[in-house]
């Protein structure tokens, strides 16, 4: 199942290894690192540049690891997975 998770970018379901929410994980140097290694790595995938993140969504596509960076909440990327919704 696809999931929009903004702009014109689904992603699929069963690609999905985690969803997090920016304002609460990235207080930690952990996830800071790990986002910096991302982007240096060319993993990482900005879907808004215009406007403010609220999540990330890391997924493991065939072609490898791929770093959403999402306008959309949390609480709304796993509604839409539950519901099926697309868009």
């Amino acid at each position: 199942m696809f999931i929009h998770i903004g702009q014109d970018t689904v992603i699929i379901d069963k690609e999905i290894i985690g969803i997090f929410d920016m304002e609460n994980t990235t207080v930690m140097k952990k996830t800071i690192d790990y986002l910096n290694n991302a982007e240096k790595e060319k993993s990482v995938i900005n879907v808004a540049p215009f406007e403010l993140p609220k999540s990330f969504i890391v997924c493991q596509t065939p072609k490898g690891k791929k770093i959403y960076i999402s306008p959309v909440s949390v609480g709304t990327v796993l509604r839409r997975i539950e519901s099926g919704h697309i868009g």
